[in-house]
C-alpha cells in the first residue's frame, strides 16, 4: 500500500534484499545512529502500537468489530512471543512517518512497501511478501482499457501517498490521465465499482484477494499490465532494536508452522523461512 520512489525492486532484487537483511538484522534505515531501545519501552508497556489503515485482507474489521487481516494475526502472533499485546490504531496514511517519529506509534504493520526513500527514514523488517501495483477496472470496461495509454482518457483514483498514486503521476502516460487521490485503498475499489472513477491503481496484494468476489464482483485486474513490482515489509523507527527481535520471531513463526498457515488462510505467498 504504498508510497514508493526509485527504481522498481523486481522479485530477484526482493530475494537479495531479503538476504542482505538477514545478515545485518533489519535494513538499518537509522545508519550509524545510537539504538533506540524499542523493545525495552513496549516490553514495559505490555504492548505494541502498530499503526494501520484498513486494507484488506492485512488488516480490517469483521461485521462484529473484530480485526483480522494477515498483518493482525501476524502482529498478535509475534507480541504472543514477546509477552504483550498489540494495539492497532488507524492513522492518515500519509502521516505515517510523522506518527512514528512522535512515537504515537512503535511500528507501521500494514501491508507497507519498502523503498529506498523509506529507508532513509525509518528501519525495515526482512521483506515478507511480494506485491505488485495493478489496475482494476470494472468488468464491462474491460475492453477499452487494456494498456497504459488507454488509460490517459480514464478517470483514475488511488489511495492517496501510495506507490499507487506515484505509479500514476509519476509516469510519462499515465500523468496524462484525470488523476484523484482517497483516503484508502480499499475506497479506490468502491469508487470503480460505483462508477465514480472509471479505473484504480492498487496492491495485487488486495487486488486478488476482493476483485471479482462479493461487493467487488463487477471489478477486473486489466491483465499483464503491472506498474510496479515491490516487497511488503514492517517499518519502525531509525535505530530501533525491534526489527532484529520481530526477524527473530518471525522465522521461529515460520519454523513451527505458525506464519505459514496463516499466510495459507489469507492466500498469501511468503518471502521469508
Amino acid at each position: 500500500m504504498k508510497k514508493r520512489i526509485g527504481k522498481v525492486l523486481t522479485l530477484l532484487v526482493a530475494g537479495a534484499l531479503a538476504l542482505s537483511l538477514a545478515a545485518c538484522g533489519g535494513s538499518g534505515g537509522g545508519g550509524g545512529g545510537d539504538t533506540v531501545e524499542d523493545l525495552a519501552k513496549v516490553t514495559e508497556a505490555g504492548k505494541m502500537v502498530i499503526g494501520m489503515t484498513v486494507y484488506e485482507p492485512m488488516n480490517y474489521y469483521e461485521s462484529d468489530g473484530t480485526m483480522v487481516g494477515f498483518d493482525t494475526e501476524y502482529a498478535q502472533a509475534v507480541c504472543e512471543k514477546l509477552g504483550i499485546e498489540p494495539e492497532f490504531i488507524e492513522i492518515e496514511w500519509d502521516n505515517k512517518e510523522i506518527e512514528l517519529d512522535a512515537g504515537n506509534i512503535d511500528a507501521i504493520w500494514n501491508g507497507m512497501t519498502y523503498t529506498e526513500e523509506r529507508d532513509e527514514n525509518m528501519d525495515f523488517s526482512k521483506p515478507y511478501i511480494a506485491n505488485d501495483i495493478v489496475v482494476v477496472v470494472r468488468a464491462e470496461d474491460a475492453g477499452l482499457y487494456t494498456s497504459k495509454e488507454d488509460l490517459v482518457s480514464a478517470s483514475i483514483v488511488s489511495e492517496g501517498g501510495s506507490t499507487g498514486e506515484e505509479c500514476v503521476v509519476n509516469d510519462d502516460v499515465l500523468s496524462e490521465a484525470t488523476f484523484t487521490p482517497v483516503d484508502s485503498l480499499i475506497n479506490s475499489l468502491m469508487e470503480v465499482s460505483a462508477g465514480t472513477a472509471d479505473a484504480a491503481a492498487v496492491d495485487s496484494v488486495m487486488a486478488n484477494y476482493l476483485v471479482g468476489k462479493g461487493s467487488y464482483e463487477n471489478l477486473i485486474i486489466i491483465p499483464d499490465l503491472v506498474l510496479s513490482e515491490e516487497v511488503l515489509a514492517i517499518g519502525f523507527r531509525s535505530g530501533s532494536d525491534l526489527p532484529a527481535k520481530v526477524d527473530e520471531i518471525t522465522q521461529e513463526l515460520v519454523e513451527d508452522g505458525t506464519l505459514t498457515a496463516i499466510a495459507e488462510k489469507y492466500g498469501q505467498p511468503l518471502l521469508v523461512g
